[in-house]
């Protein structure tokens, strides 16, 4: 359902919208407040959603990978997380418990008459991308190959001299 019914211009989901058309990206917008964007990327596909929050005006941003945590590694992975998180400027990891899935999350508070632009929405989207991407390895290592926190992230982080 297209926001183009009634909601101004510059409803942030109506921006998000025409950014999306624009880069022809496949998107859905299945609810008022919500448009999910499917992304590939290098590591993984990515479902990207951004959700406006009347309310609080809020424009939240979550990025969600296939990568399922082991209830026996969840402590692990929470450790792992917060490690990761540390090193972020922009956003932050979550394992959301219920599912045991790991998320990137982002909000753009807009307040006091302040709006958005496709090129800060682009931008939340790219340093998404760039976080999942670069620390999708460590995530991974930790899950299937039983490594600890530190020695997933210390493995993921060795940056590559060249191309193979």
């Amino acid at each position: 359902m297209p926001l183009s019914t009634g909601a101004p211009a510059s409803h942030p989901l109506s921006i998000v919208e025409h950014m999306a058309t624009r880069n022809g990206w496949e998107f859905s917008h299945a609810v008022d407040d919500e448009i999910t964007l499917a992304v590939t990327g290098k590591r993984t596909n990515y479902l990207a959603s951004f959700r406006w929050m009347e309310h609080i005006r809020v424009l939240h941003f979550a990025c969600a990978f296939e990568l399922k945590v082991p209830t026996v590694r969840l402590t692990e992975m929470q450790q792992l997380v917060g490690a990761i998180n540390e090193q972020l400027w922009i956003g932050h990891f979550d394992v959301w418990d219920e599912s045991s899935l790991i998320m990137f999350r982002h909000s753009l508070l807009l307040t006091g008459g302040v709006s958005t632009s496709a090129q800060q929405c682009e931008a939340v989207l790219g340093a998404a991308l760039e976080s999942c991407e670069r620390y999708y390895p460590a995530l991974q290592f930790m899950i299937w190959a039983g490594k600890s926190p530190r020695e997933a992230l210390d493995a993921a982080l060795l940056d590559a001299a060249g191309e193979a």
